[in-house]
């Protein structure tokens, strides 16, 4: 989503006409983010007002594939959730009970304002027994000042308190793109990846078994590839550029 279709709030060059595109030729998509903060509604809300129009069933986050995740290793279990309503929604509309008494899980996942009591009551409930997920590995989030602390960056302090890792859902686990071929009753061999980050998104979609592409208006430059092992199928400037491969 971010880097690919929109960057602060607005709609990069192409966007809409490639979802428009997409939608058109009857095409199944569903566009991934890492954020946990937000419902797939009120994503759907924000991609508007820049312009892209989709429905709320074409958008998957780390939340809803973690809720996923969760019921389908322990239906109608219990979490203490560390997040916003993103996270609190998925794990409800999954048959999750919240609770901060003995729950199965805890779940860490995005919020605008960690609070030290939420972290205290996780590392004791991890220490007495609970499992620890989180929604996404990212370290660093941004804001208007600049980066924010993000839910790697609290697990890791979790992890230091307890000893213990917790298993990460989003991106890079190709498990999230497995997730959202299965929503969209997909296969590997004809699904294809549009992402701008080579450390996640191009990555995760290579050991998903997916044709990349990586997109030049987010996070990676040209210059960057270089740096790493492993490389996207394709490489373009923008969406704007795939618009006529639909």
């Amino acid at each position: 989503m971010d880097g690919v279709l929109v960057h602060e709030g607005k709609a990069l060059p192409g966007a809409p006409e490639f979802v428009r595109a997409l939608r058109d030729a009857d095409r199944p998509f569903l566009i991934l983010t890492n954020n946990s903060i937000f419902t797939a509604r009120d994503l759907r809300a924000r991609l508007a007002s820049s312009g892209i129009e989709v429905p709320e069933e074409a958008i998957w986050t780390s939340a809803l594939a973690t809720a996923q995740f969760l019921a389908q290793q322990v239906p109608a279990g219990s979490a203490y959730a560390i997040g916003e309503a993103g996270l609190t929604t998925a794990l409800y509309e999954a048959g999750y009970t919240l609770t901060e008494s003995s729950p199965d899980y805890v779940v860490l996942g995005e919020t605008r304002t960690y609070s030290f009591e939420a972290i205290t009551r996780a590392v004791r409930l991890i220490q007495g027994g609970s499992r620890f997920i989180a929604t996404n590995p990212d370290v660093t989030g941004p804001s208007a000042e600049g980066d924010l602390p993000a839910t790697g960056a609290v697990a890791a302090m979790i992890t230091a308190a307890t000893g213990r890792t917790p298993y990460f859902v989003g991106k890079p686990n190709p498990m999230m793109f497995r997730s959202a071929l299965n929503r969209i009753d997909a296969h590997s061999e004809t699904t294809a990846m549009v992402g701008d980050r080579m450390d996640t998104d191009v990555v995760a979609g290579i050991e998903a078994g997916l044709q990349t592409f990586l997109v030049l208006t987010g996070s990676t430059a040209a210059g960057d590839l270089d740096r790493f092992p492993f490389r996207p199928s394709h490489v373009v400037d923008s969406v704007q550029d795939l618009v006529a491969l639909v």
